[in-house]
C-alpha cells in the first residue's frame, strides 16, 4: 500500500478479495451443480459423506458441521432437504440420543459417479492454470490453519 490514506480502500482489503473470489468460484459451480440438483452447501456435505462412505466411516452430524465449519442451524435444514431427496439418512444413536449420525444412501452414492466430472469441468471454466490454483488452495489451507490455531476453541 502506498500510504495510510489507501488503507481503507476496498481493493486493499484481504477480506474483500477472499469474499469476491469465493463468490466468483461458487458462481462457476452453480450450473454444474444444477445438473445434480444440488446447491453448493449440499455439494460440500455430499463430498464429506462420499469420503466417509469410501473409508467406511460413520459421520456424526457434529463432526460434519466441524469439518464444513457450519453451525447446526445451517446444517440441519440442509441435511433435511438431502434426506427428503433420498440422498442421505440421519439416525439417532441408541446409546446416546443426542448423537445423530448421517450416511449417504445408495441414491447418494450413485450421484457420486455423476459428480466425478465436476472438479475438472470447474477447473477448465476458471481459465486459470491448474498448478496456480492448487498452489492457491494450499496457501489458503495454510492461512486457515494458522487463523484457526489462533482462535480459542470456544470461538470456533
Amino acid at each position: 500500500m502506498d500510504s495510510t490514506d489507501d488503507i481503507l480502500d476496498l481493493d486493499n482489503q484481504l477480506c474483500f478479495a477472499l469474499y469476491a473470489a469465493n463468490r466468483a468460484v461458487t458462481s462457476l459451480y452453480r450450473p454444474l451443480l444444477t445438473e445434480l440438483g444440488l446447491t453448493y452447501p449440499q455439494y460440500l456435505v455430499m463430498l464429506v459423506l462420499w469420503e466417509a462412505a469410501t473409508a467406511s466411516e460413520v459421520v456424526r452430524v457434529s463432526g460434519l458441521g466441524s469439518r464444513l465449519r457450519l453451525d447446526s442451524g445451517t446444517l440441519t435444514p440442509l441435511l433435511k432437504r438431502l434426506e427428503e431427496r433420498g440422498l442421505v439418512r440421519r439416525q439417532r444413536s441408541v446409546e446416546d440420543e443426542r448423537v445423530v449420525t448421517v450416511a449417504v444412501t445408495a441414491a447418494g452414492l450413485a450421484m457420486r459417479e455423476q459428480a466425478k466430472s465436476i472438479p475438472s469441468r470447474l477447473l477448465c471454466s476458471t481459465g486459470v492454470d491448474s498448478e496456480r490454483l492448487m498452489a492457491l488452495r494450499d496457501e489458503l489451507r495454510s492461512v486457515l490453519a494458522r487463523l484457526e490455531s489462533r482462535q480459542a476453541p470456544s470461538a470456533r
